[in-house]
Formats: C-alpha cells, structure tokens, sequence
C-alpha cells in the first residue's frame, strides 16, 4: 500500500536537485503526481525544469538554498509546509565529490567538502523529521555513493563526510522507524550518465554503449520505490550498481 495514497497533496523536497540525480528524482515523482519542491545553491538553473514539468502539466517549484546554512534550510522547510503542503517525501541529493589526496587537502576545503556531504546531510533529516513525527508518517532519503562504505586514496576528505552522512541515516532510521517513518540510503557504487562524466572519464562512450553506466531516469525508480515500500518491510541501504561493474 502506497505510505501516502490517501493525501491529496503529496510534497516531495528535493535538497540538492543538480542537472542529473536530483533532477531526476523529482522529474519521477511528479510524474507520480506529487507537488515537487527542488532546492540548490542556484535555484535559477531550476527553471527549464519546472517549465517542462509545467508544460506536462505537473507541479514544480524551485528554491535557490544553501543547505550548509542552518537559517536557509529551517526557513525552506517551514514556507514548504505553510505555503505549499505537508511533506511526505524528503531527498537529500548533494554530493560533493572532490578527489584530493590527503597530504594536499587543507583544513578549510576538508570542512567544505564534510559541510556540504554530511552537515547539510544532518540538517536536511532533522528538519525533515520534526516535521514528520506529529503526523507519524513520511519517508526520508538519503543519497549515499562509493565513498559511504570504504574510503579510496585521494577521496579522504569525501569518504569521511560520506560515512558519517551514513552513520547518521542508520541512527535517524533507528530513532524514525517506531514512529512510522521510514529512513533509507541509497549507496551509488558506480559512474552515473552525467556531462562531466562523458567529458572526464576517457572510457564513457563505451560504458554507455554497454549499459555500464548507471541512468539517472533508472535511478529515480529506485527512489520511488522506496517511498511506496510496505512498512513491514522496509529497506535502509540499497546499493545501485550496473550489471558489468565489480563487487
């Protein structure tokens, strides 16, 4: 049974909504019909979106948010819920994927990269969850990759902040799950269909060709999944991966 099939306004907040993922993500859910809220640092880059959602006849809104700023999210947050509806799904979607040895990374780029993959992280589920708890029901996501379950050389900065973003998703799904809203995490152990990675990685033509890289349309479905999961059998890690990459 659908966690929400008996609201009428069903929200859905993407934190972190880029050209790729992000945008897929919400593009799937309103599909679904849900009312989407998508947030970035640069709102205005929303705006051919929510055209084309607009022109299919489906609801979008696009927020300009720096999800590092406490202030910017907990406002977010409360002109969704007082404006717009109650929020029943919430994504958390930035990434911050910067490769840098260790040995090079300075202490005011380390904070950066935690700041962005796991701060923000926290204060997206916690403003989420204050607002889930009264009603006892939502679902929250968070969006985990490569990084959440080992670290590789020259992505300690990126490894640190992605584990303690999946540390913190395993305890607020602890403390969510009794009350009827289900936590989960998505690890993305794979190259995504993405400009930079059909610009940067030498090979990407190829893998593509060959379904080796991972769709962010096919990704989105996976979300959606979760979100419509019977509570008896809730999933929290779900690991993506094409079917030519190596365990």
């Amino acid at each position: 049974m659908d966690n929400d099939s008996n609201i009428l306004n069903k929200v859905v907040l993407v934190v972190g909504a880029g050209d790729a993922i992000g945008s897929a993500i919400a593009t799937r859910f309103a599909q679904e019909g849900y009312t989407v809220c998508m947030a970035r640092r640069n709102g205005d880059r929303l705006a051919p979106l929510v055209e084309d959602l607009s022109q299919q006849g489906l609801t979008a809104h696009a927020f300009t948010c720096d999800a590092r700023k406490e202030d910017e999210l907990i406002a977010l947050f409360e002109h969704i819920e007082s404006s717009i509806g109650e929020l029943e799904v919430v994504v958390f979607n930035i990434g911050a994927n910067v490769p840098m040895k260790i040995v090079d990374t300075d202490s005011r780029k380390f904070f950066k990269i935690w700041e962005m993959a796991c701060f923000s992280g926290f204060l997206t589920g916690r403003e989420a969850a204050k607002r889930m708890l009264p009603r006892q029901r939502g679902t929250i996501i968070f969006t985990g990759a490569t990084a959440s379950t080992r670290g590789a050389a020259g992505f300690g900065a990126f490894a640190s902040a992605k584990a303690g973003l999946r540390a913190m998703a395993q305890s607020l799904a602890k403390e969510m799950g009794p009350n009827n809203i289900h936590v989960a995490h998505v690890v993305i152990d794979a190259p995504v269909d993405t400009a930079w990675i059909m610009e940067n990685v030498p090979t990407a033509a190829e893998l593509k060709a060959n379904d080796g890289l991972v769709v962010p349309s096919h990704l989105a479905e996976n979300y959606l999944m979760l979100h419509k999961q019977p509570r008896d059998a809730w999933t929290f890690e779900l690991d993506l991966r094409p079917w030519s990459e190596s365990w």
